[in-house]
């Protein structure tokens, strides 16, 4: 392998680890304890290597939200009818919370509904509107956008400890007879 390609992939597998060690610290202390110089210790490489790589934590929360919106991409993917969706959609918020968080809850450059939107988020909301499509008398896209940001406050509201734990499978209920009906 020659040496440019050799620095090439040893850059890309730091970055990796990079967004891996963020990840890992969100998800157990919270992002407001990811900093750059507990990112530093935990992959042994100095806090300007991680400006070398990410501009700020924003960015290095940014990748940790493109991952995310990939993962659930995928589960969505799989997922059959709205209940299918709406399940996977929540349970997936509920595993990851600080990786959801940095997908629909920080504050992002990243663009969803208009612009450069990432292919990632493109191929999720495809699976959401795949979904909701039967059940559009007229706009597919809006009613999309709706049962998205239904279950986006779902799961922000059952994160925050805001609604009754035991009655989410009533509230998903509810919803689908919504978009359906």
């Amino acid at each position: 392998m020659p040496a440019e390609q050799r620095k090439a992939k040893a850059r890309h597998e730091r970055g990796r680890l990079i967004v891996a060690a963020a990840r890992e610290l969100a998800e157990a202390e919270g992002w407001e304890a990811v900093t750059t110089r507990k990112l530093a210790d935990k992959v042994e490489y100095s806090q300007p290597v991680l400006y070398s790589h990410f501009k700020n934590m924003d960015a290095i929360a940014a990748a940790v939200a493109l991952e995310g919106i990939e993962e659930l991409g995928g589960l969505l993917s799989k997922a059959t009818g709205l209940r299918g969706l709406a399940d996977t959609y929540l349970s997936y918020a509920a595993d990851h919370p600080a990786v959801y968080q940095a997908m629909f809850v920080r504050p992002t450059d990243l663009t969803f509904a208009t612009g450069d939107i990432p292919p990632a988020l493109r191929a999720a909301f495809a699976s959401l509107r795949a979904g909701v499509t039967p059940f559009a008398k007229d706009d597919a896209e809006t009613l999309t956008e709706l049962f998205w940001s239904s279950l986006h406050g779902l799961a922000t509201l059952q994160a925050g400890s805001r609604l009754r734990p035991d009655h989410q499978h009533h509230r998903v209920n509810h919803l689908i007879a919504l978009i359906t009906g």
